[in-house]
Formats: C-alpha cells, structure tokens, sequence
C-alpha cells in the first residue's frame, strides 16, 4: 500500500489499522459511528490545524509501521507494533 498525504481516510485505517489510535492520539478523528470518515490525510490533518511538516511526520510514520507489520517476528507482537508504530 503507498501511503502519501493524498490516500483516503477510508483506505488508510483500512490497510494499517494501527492508523486508528495513531491518529486518534494526534486529535484526528477517523472513525465516526464504526465507518472511517471521508476525505484525505491532508485535508483531516489541516482541518485539525496541523501544517505540512507535520503531515510528513504522519506519513513516514507510517512506511515505517507497514514495514514492521510486514516483519513475521514482530507480527506476532501486536504490543511491540502498537507500541513502534506510535512513536
């Protein structure tokens, strides 16, 4: 999965969900009522107020966390993924 400032929402909490709490800790809402909310990573980052350095943070968190879910030693860890992923 290629994860840029323009994936979905929907498409991101969809192929990593460790996603979810990631960007629940940085105040963004991506699941309201069970279904991920519409719109980009851009536009629900920018909406909270966050800049363009920080959407880049976002984003290389997360190659980082997809490359670590994609290692079978920590997959079986699902502690140490949501721990990694978060940093």
């Amino acid at each position: 999965m290629e994860i840029t400032k323009d994936i979905t929402i929907e498409e991101l909490v969809d192929g990593l969900p460790p996603a979810i709490d990631y960007l629940k800790d940085q105040g963004i809402r991506c699941i309201r009522c069970g279904e991920p909310i519409w719109g980009t990573l851009e536009e629900a980052a920018e909406e909270k107020g966050f800049g363009a350095d920080d959407i880049e943070k976002f984003v290389a968190d997360w190659w980082n966390c997809q490359k670590i879910l994609r290692c079978p030693n920590l997959k079986r860890n699902l502690m140490s993924i949501s721990w990694i992923c978060k940093k």
